[in-house]
């Protein structure tokens, strides 16, 4: 999908399984959508394409109305890729530009704020401002659709640092005012509501719908996540097929009570080549900062913003994979919300962690259901327990000697992580799948082919979730 008459063909014929991994803009009417927009087709002439929804706000093009081009996928290219520009679209999703600056986020990778800036604008054609500023809108629009949050707190609660700033990329992204956009949100007859009709947010959480392309097999994902959920922290409830994924969250400026419902089928969503759909979830943030950095979170837990059309074209061309890939389509490898958590339970087990949750955890101000603590802050771990394995590897994510974030170089912190005592490769490679989000990672010593790559750890969890044995 490089050339831009491959891309034009994807456009034609409403191809879902590219939302997210281009835009394309429309120059006579000054407007840019996802690939799947149901709208005639433009004329191949007028057609302009973009890497990112920022490098096409940032030549003057508005976002769709009616395919809401900001709502897609995030493009899967950034989880497969470990350079520099894979590293940084990792960062700038999680909210590093919002909190620390162009400087804050080429400090955490190593270069210049110039080279940072150079290298993004060459590849994406937009800088990591203008990326967090796409964000920003995006998150705007979230909030101003589904809480009746007064218009400046929003406007903060997004990122903008101030409600000229926020007014001016409104109007400049959706060709309205913010006013005008809360108005065209659709009602939630769902959401409660006070006496005179409001939505009581944000008390009630904030509705949301976490897109993801193609085939997705939820029933899989809960299935681990209950098998793994540390009491205290995690909690699946219902029954399969309705079951409700409910967890506390520590995020920058405060804490997070999520959930996330299964879908076991994929919602309509009109015309286009194999659609995706979106898990429907709600987030009860003490800080509505964290909103952004939250829904990435949770993104990576579930692992939405994977490729399952290219996974599953080269894992089922395999003898032995392809009847896997054929029962489960879209199998997903499940990531982490906090590097820790996979870590400890590594090393300590599910039981291990809840005692360890129980002991040093910040306790909750009211438990919700089995919600009653969020997970530990590794210097409080590595405080609390200096000595052995988990000391070890706690006392370095809090003094940064090994970095486990969104945009850590995964080689590095594999070396890192050896270098701790009482880390074998196994758990290495499991932190590598995990903490890091590597599509590409076989257990050690496994005779795994190299036609699998470059989604191994996706082969490796077609086997685990069907009981047969990894070679």
């Amino acid at each position: 999908m490089r050339d831009e008459d491959s891309r034009y063909e994807a456009v034609r014929s409403r191809d879902g399984r590219f939302d997210g991994v281009f835009f394309f803009a429309v120059e006579t009417t000054g407007i840019y959508c996802r690939p799947s927009c149901p709208a005639v087709t433009p004329k191949r002439r007028n057609v302009r394409f973009f890497a990112t929804a920022a490098a096409a706000q940032g030549s003057g093009f508005r976002a769709c109305r009616r395919c809401r081009p900001d709502a897609v996928p995030g493009s899967a290219e950034w989880n497969v890729r470990a350079d520099v520009v894979g590293r940084a679209m990792r960062l700038i999703a999680d909210g590093v530009v919002d909190r620390e600056g162009v400087a804050g986020l080429a400090t955490r990778l190593g270069y210049s704020a110039r080279q940072v800036q150079r290298q993004l604008t060459a590849e994406l054609g937009a800088g990591p401002v203008a990326l967090a500023r796409a964000q920003r809108a995006h998150t705007a629009r979230v909030l101003l659709q589904t809480t009746d949050l007064p218009i400046t707190e929003i406007a903060f609660a997004s990122g903008f640092a101030s409600v000229r700033q926020f007014n001016d990329t409104i109007r400049e992204v959706y060709a309205a005012t913010p006013t005008e956009v809360r108005a065209a949100a659709p009602r939630d007859r769902s959401a409660p509501r006070d006496r005179s009709g409001h939505r009581t947010a944000p008390g009630t959480g904030i509705p949301l719908r976490l897109a993801h392309r193609g085939p997705y097999q939820a029933a899989a994902v809960f299935d681990q996540l209950a098998r793994e959920a540390v009491p205290g922290v995690e909690e699946v409830t219902g029954t399969p097929g309705a079951r409700i994924y409910r967890r506390t969250l520590r995020l920058p400026y405060g804490t997070a009570l999520a959930a996330v419902r299964e879908r076991t089928r994929a919602p309509r969503t009109g015309t286009g080549t194999r659609p995706g759909g979106w898990l429907d979830a709600r987030l009860h943030l003490t800080d509505l900062r964290d909103l952004t950095t939250a829904v990435q979170r949770l993104r990576r837990l579930f692992d939405l913003d994977a490729d399952p059309y290219a996974v599953d074209e080269r894992l089922g061309a395999d003898p032995r994979l392809a009847p896997l890939v054929a029962a489960r389509p879209g199998l997903r490898s499940p990531g982490a919300v906090d590097p820790l958590e996979p870590a400890v339970r590594a090393l300590t087990g599910t039981r291990g962690a809840q005692e360890l949750v129980r002991r040093y955890g910040k306790v909750l101000d009211a438990p919700h259901g089995g919600l009653t603590h969020v997970f530990p802050e590794p210097a409080v771990l590595a405080e609390a327990e200096p000595s052995g394995p988990l000391g070890a590897l706690a006392a370095a994510l809090a003094d940064g000697t090994v970095r486990l974030d969104a945009g850590a170089d995964r080689h590095d912190a594999e070396e890192a992580l050896l270098a701790l005592p009482g880390m074998d490769p196994a758990t290495v490679a499991t932190l590598r799948v995990r903490a890091l989000g590597d599509p590409d990672v076989a257990p050690p010593g496994a005779d795994v082919p190299d036609s699998w790559r470059p989604w191994r750890s996706y082969a490796v969890q077609h086997l685990r979730v069907a009981g047969e044995p990894i070679p």
